[in-house]
């Protein structure tokens, strides 16, 4: 089935079929169309839907219902997140299976309720206190906001790993005909970690509290390895027409979609340009980045921010190519045309 929706919608509309029972979130816009959505819409379908009295108080109620083994989510925009981010560390360390999505705005602090990409840091980062990874992954539709959000409740239950989508403004308010094709999952299989009663068994305890001598850093220990293991398993990208490049675009959300236009607008002009596009920023693709890397490629970061994930970008690079950047925060685009005069400005046309 197809239809013509907001990404916004697509994204609780994947959600849903992937089995989503219990929303809890807190308005502010651009995200305001899933808690409206999810108000209506999860109370048609018997499930939960819970307009909390703050961010806070949102994030923590998903770490409750996931603990019993139910697929939960919240949603916000950037500042809404920052609040969540106690509560996304305390995931992390439970270990609790659940959906973060952040339809990032304008800031720091109040902003603007414009599309932007400048909570880049914050998510791939860990935004929150403690040394820990989420899954982060980046959608440039309103088609991939509806697979992402499907496909991510499987990625947070295979590796008992909090996962956040992280979109900007214009993928989640932007109009596009959307294919519905996914089968909706209803049955789970119920784990040996959830807490759902003790009755006929011996308690369980999922706590981030660890004061005994040395539990704290083996538990630490035990997380590196899970994240070594996404790391080798769930990196997400894709190419185009980097073949024959010389100069390789890196972008992800709307931006990529730009700089896939100012790849063919270069290759009019005779430039050999192509585009990285990772679709997971936490785990990064750094390795196919390092196998492009050479003296003679350039590569051109392209944000809605002033520089962040270029960083990542020249550590993968590792000083084999040269690394540029590109960028607007504040709701400002940049344009095919800006970053087809940069690659001009290379001088490296063959």
């Amino acid at each position: 089935m197809r239809k013509l929706v907001k990404g916004n919608i697509a994204l609780c509309e994947g959600a849903i079929a992937a089995g989503l029972k219990s929303y809890f979130g807190y308005p502010i816009t651009p995200q305001n169309e899933v808690p409206s959505y999810f108000s209506r819409k999860m109370v048609e379908l018997g499930r939960v839907f819970i307009q909390a009295e703050s961010e806070i108080a949102a994030a923590n109620m998903v770490l409750g219902a996931a603990i019993t083994g139910v697929r939960a989510m919240t949603s916000s925009s950037s500042p809404g997140i920052s609040l969540k981010q106690e509560a996304i560390s305390y995931m992390a360390g439970m270990e609790v299976p659940t959906l973060i999505v952040n339809v990032q705005r304008g800031g720091p602090g109040l902003g603007n309720i414009a599309g932007s990409q400048s909570d880049y840091f914050q998510a791939v980062k860990g935004g929150g206190h403690g040394d820990y990874r989420i899954i982060v992954l980046s959608p440039n539709s309103a088609q991939e906001m509806y697979e992402t959000a499907y496909d991510a409740f499987d990625l947070a239950e295979k590796y008992r790993i909090p996962v956040m989508i992280l979109a900007d403004g214009i993928v989640g308010q932007m109009m596009e005909p959307v294919d519905f094709y996914r089968t909706e999952r209803k049955d789970f299989i119920k784990q040996d970690w959830i807490l759902n009663g003790a009755k006929n068994r011996e308690p369980r305890f999922i706590k981030s509290l660890l004061m005994e001598e040395g539990i704290l850093e083996q538990h630490n220990i035990k997380l590196q390895k899970k994240y070594k293991k996404i790391s080798e398993n769930e990196i997400k990208y894709e190419l185009y027409m980097t073949e024959d490049a010389d100069v390789i675009l890196t972008a992800y959300g709307i931006s990529s979609r730009i700089a896939k236009s100012a790849v063919k607008l270069a290759r009019k002009n005779s430039i050999k340009a192509g585009l990285l596009r990772p679709k997971t920023l936490w785990p990064f693709p750094s390795k196919i980045i390092e196998s492009f890397a050479k003296p003679n490629i350039k590569f051109l970061a392209i944000e809605l921010n002033h520089g962040q994930m270029v960083e990542d970008l020249k550590l993968a690079v590792n000083g084999k190519a040269n690394v540029e950047f590109l960028g607007k925060a504040g709701g400002g685009l940049v344009t095919e045309f800006e970053i087809l005069k940069k690659i001009q400005n290379f001088n490296i046309i063959k």
